[in-house]
């Protein structure tokens, strides 16, 4: 008996390694394939090809180059763009940080020896020429050193808010607004307004700012624009907006301060919650650093908060009672900016370090990522804002790129895989 014994076990050692082995080369029970290529594909089938741009196929030529709507602007194009909300596929509404002069077709590369041995620009195909979200200084005021370039010859001050109908042509020019703008960072309709109020945050001029859905009237201020503070009336650096059915709303506040804001619908205070926390690794909840991105999921009660600069999304009930937190991985190349929630539940979050757009569950398990760097249509570089219409197209800012970009859903596209659409709008 006791010579059996190894071989017995030795038997059972390479079944159980057959099983595992199996497990990993053949798709499990559940898991079965039903039609060739399905899997992780975005479209199930497809013969060649990869997920570049995941589900979606870019728009090309969205929007219209500027001066096809405005041909005084000839020679200029747009600067940093912050974020973007479609109304309804007819109306897309952009928040951009004004103009900036359209870069020539071909550059000669130059050394750079005052910098730095074997260094040249531009350094090469694929990579940009420019950044936008450094371009264009902030409120539009250079520095007195010139060290933000000149006013009308490096960057524009104009046409910070624009609406786009469906194939990229400029209908909307809110130019009448855009001396009061630092920055507009986020731009929202609350889905349950029936009157669709636009509101704009203004990140560096600390104000949130309602208006009509025309434009043309402010009905509501929150802060006081260009003061920051940390009491009922002034923010520092405010991001965000997220709202409820019943027409409250929470606003993240923000790059300084380290607060969430919960407002009824009349714009009255209800409560707060938030601590300033010791970047990078804080685990405490409740504790924030750089509270940027703000999302909702007003089925289950849940407020989606992104603490940026700890890497981490941190999840409370609508009275700011903690809940449950999760890691977006290693920090860098992580460096999530926004994040969203549509009406299957899903939160995707847009991540600049790896230029993807990323999906969870609402327990934090990872599903699904695309996304390719680079300016070309379709790529992404540096993603700030993006939602969906209720087509299911999906519209994206990019503050490194500047520019808007449109996306529509693939044909045979699985759309487990596509950004939710948003709640009722």
């Amino acid at each position: 008996m006791s010579i059996r014994k190894p071989h017995v076990a030795a038997l059972v050692v390479a079944v159980l390694t057959g099983i595992a082995v199996g497990s990993l080369l053949h798709p499990l029970e559940g898991q079965q394939r039903r039609t060739p290529g399905e899997g992780f594909a975005a479209v199930p089938g497809l013969k060649g090809g990869h997920d570049a741009f995941g589900p979606y196929d870019p728009v090309q030529n969205w929007p219209r180059p500027l001066a096809e709507s405005l041909p005084n602007q000839k020679g200029w194009t747009w600067s940093q763009a912050t974020d973007v909300f479609p109304q309804s596929a007819d109306r897309v509404i952009v928040t951009q940080k004004g103009l900036l002069p359209v870069l020539p077709q071909r550059v000669e590369t130059t050394w750079l020896p005052q910098i730095g041995p074997s260094l040249r620009y531009p350094s090469g195909i694929g990579v940009p020429l420019r950044e936008a979200a450094s371009a264009t200084p902030s409120s539009g005021k250079a520095a007195p050193d010139g060290s933000d370039g000149r006013p009308g010859i490096d960057w524009k001050w104009e046409h910070l808010v624009v609406v786009f109908d469906r194939n990229g042509k400029l209908i909307e020019d809110w130019t009448q607004w855009d001396k009061i703008w630092g920055r507009p960072h986020d731009v929202e309709i609350s889905p349950y307004d029936p009157e669709k109020h636009v509101w704009i945050v203004d990140a560096d001029n600390h104000f949130v700012a309602k208006f009509t859905n025309d434009g043309k009237k402010m009905v509501m201020q929150l802060g006081t624009p260009g003061v920051a503070g940390n009491d009922d009336t002034h923010f520092a650096r405010p991001t965000f907006l997220a709202f409820m059915p019943d027409g409250s709303m929470f606003l993240a506040d923000g790059y300084d301060n380290t607060r969430v804001i919960k407002y009824d619908k009349d714009g009255k205070k209800l409560l707060q919650w938030g601590e300033k926390g010791t970047q990078p690794n804080e685990k405490r909840p409740g504790y924030f650093n750089s509270v940027h991105g703000i999302a909702v999921d007003p089925k289950r009660g849940r407020v989606y908060i992104n603490d940026r600069n700890n890497g981490r999304l941190q999840i409370f009930d609508t009275n700011g009672k903690f809940l449950d937190q999760w890691d977006f991985g290693p920090r860098p190349p992580m460096n999530i900016h926004s994040i969203t929630v549509g009406a299957d539940g899903i939160l995707w979050a847009a991540d600049q370090g790896s230029n993807k757009l990323l999906a969870y569950d609402p327990e934090g398990h990872f599903l699904y990522s695309w996304g390719t760097y680079g300016t070309c249509q379709g790529c992404q570089w540096g993603i700030h804002g993006f939602t969906t219409d209720n087509d299911g197209n999906l519209y994206t800012a990019e503050v490194r790129a500047g520019r808007v970009q449109k996306y529509t859903p693939r044909k045979g596209a699985n759309p487990a895989f596509l950004v939710g659409k948003p709640w009722t709008r």
